[in-house]
């Protein structure tokens, strides 16, 4: 009988590797549903907490960042994008997007847990970003994207508008941080099992079917 475990996914909508990775893992779940039965719930990370409003150019930003020049950034993306292809995940907007804030939609995530369609409107956010080039800070499409998502989206623009679950967020912002995450995407299996960053499918369930060879 498959075993019950919880996976906390701590990402980003802004990181590419985020969307690798949880589409890696998903492929591993289905692979590996003869001996572990998931849940998995998103916690918020926020790798450009301060951004500003109006965004800013991603090649730009990741350049000054990470003290790479125009060419590696390239080279990089070309990477991120030969990956997600691998893993059936549309990078198309990659090239040429903006950066712009993700705090509501991780508050938007947080009352998605709370209707049941959290993994739903993850996958939403992330095509809007990387496959679509959309500024996900917008209020309009992160209400468009809760509404493809199967969410109400009169709800969805009471909770952008109030700004409803901030406290949640930051909370559970400063929990992981505290826990030693810095990076991500973080995956947590029961509290207890890390994986990091976009595994393929295969890294991922050998990691799995060991978790439940131990638990056995």
């Amino acid at each position: 009988m498959p075993r019950h475990i919880k996976i906390d996914f701590v990402s980003d909508i802004a990181c590419p590797w985020c969307a690798v990775g949880l589409n890696g893992l998903e492929e591993a779940l289905t692979r590996t549903g003869d001996v572990v039965d998931a849940h998995i719930t998103f916690q918020p990370f926020e790798l450009n907490p301060d951004m500003p409003q109006e965004g800013e150019d991603a090649a730009e930003h990741i350049t000054r960042k990470y003290g790479i020049s125009a060419e590696q950034a390239s080279a990089n993306r070309a990477v991120i994008h030969d990956r997600a292809a691998a893993v059936g995940f549309d990078m198309g907007g990659i090239e040429g997007r903006r950066l712009y804030s993700t705090f509501d939609s991780h508050r938007v995530l947080h009352w998605a847990e709370l209707e049941g369609r959290q993994a739903a409107l993850k996958h939403v956010l992330l095509a809007a970003n990387f496959t679509l080039g959309l500024d996900v800070s917008d209020h309009d499409i992160l209400v468009a994207s809760a509404e493809q998502a199967g969410l109400d989206g009169v709800s969805a623009r009471e909770v952008l508008a109030s700004g409803r679950y901030s406290q949640e967020v930051r909370d559970a912002e400063r929990l992981w941080q505290s826990r030693g995450i810095n990076s991500v995407p973080a995956i947590v299996i029961d509290g207890r099992y890390l994986i990091s960053g976009g595994q393929p499918p295969e890294a991922f369930e050998r990691a799995l079917r060991q978790i439940a060879a131990e638990a056995a």
